[in-house]
């Protein structure tokens, strides 16, 4: 039961993919390419380089985001990413993609050509601060001739690049609510634990950013699910976990419980893949020739 996997972004929300990743081990899937967006980016790469779901449960507990936001900022950017870079580099070192035991990629947006970037070559942590670089939060990382910014401006979901690795079907770890629950469930601010900020959201041009907060969580979330319309992945999962913000500090054992219910719900779904029919009309489905794959 080959499956590739496509990690949505969501900052902190992300732990609840590691819960995904229990789950699909023990019931027996194997994870043949992953693809990964912001904290999908991280997860994935983790998972890519050889650590287990435990494993980077562990190194989750180890790391504190408060701490990791401690640094000089520099350039156009709130926050600086030197303690997250050596975070990173002390996870996966000097690994390029070649190194890894599994297909994996990442995306990116580009300031400079305003499209979208799939990384899937060169070291594996510089691609990985490309995909989480929140705009205006941290700074856009330079690779090549490229400006890069968080993949999840252009691909919240990376379905397509995960089904470009792998022609099994692709489970998509969705870590925004669906359209039904957009009016309960709303979002805490993504600048909640910057230093100072509670003082300036106190203030009108704090409430002003408030409303833009908002009015950009609607957008984010109207492209989430149009991407998700035009890539079909085979099987959606949604963990409830919108509640937390990007940049918060939630227990991490309860956010993985979170994925694992999520991904056990959806398991009827993703067993209905490898039914006769359902592989048959993938071998027909025109590959990227337009012939029958």
């Amino acid at each position: 039961m080959d499956i590739a996997l496509a990690l949505g972004g969501g900052g902190a929300r992300g732990l609840a993919h590691i819960g995904i990743l229990q789950v699909l081990e023990r019931e027996g899937f194997r994870i043949q390419a992953v693809a990964g967006t912001s904290i999908g980016g991280i997860i994935g790469a983790a998972y890519a380089a050889g650590y287990g779901p435990e494993e980077i449960i562990n190194l989750a507990q180890a790391a504190s985001i408060r701490e990791l936001l401690r640094a000089r900022p520099m350039g156009p950017a709130l926050v600086g990413i030197e303690r997250i870079e050596e975070w990173l580099h002390g996870i996966l070192g000097q690994r390029t993609f070649a190194d890894l035991r599994l297909p994996f990629a990442v995306t990116a947006a580009d300031l400079n050509s305003g499209q979208e970037v799939v990384i899937k070559d060169g070291v594996v942590a510089h691609a990985v601060l490309a995909t989480i670089a929140l705009p205006g939060i941290f700074p856009p990382q330079l690779l090549g001739n490229h400006r890069l910014i968080d993949g999840g401006a252009l691909d919240p979901v990376p379905v397509r690049p995960a089904r470009a690795l792998s022609g099994a079907p692709v489970v998509a770890s969705v870590l925004s609510p669906g359209r039904e629950l957009w009016g309960q469930a709303r979002s805490p601010s993504v600048t909640g634990m910057l230093p100072g900020v509670d003082v300036l959201m106190r203030l009108r041009p704090g409430q002003a950013l408030k409303v833009f907060q908002e009015y950009m969580e609607i957008t984010s979330r109207t492209y989430t699910e149009t991407r998700l319309e035009l890539d079909q992945p085979e099987v959606i999962v949604r963990p409830e976990v919108w509640r937390v913000g990007l940049l918060d500090e939630p227990p991490v054992t309860e956010m993985v419980a979170v994925g694992a219910r999520a991904m056990e719900l959806a398991l009827p779904d993703l067993r209905r893949e490898f039914s006769l029919a359902r592989r048959w009309a993938r071998r027909l489905r025109p590959g990227p020739t337009g012939l029958p794959g």
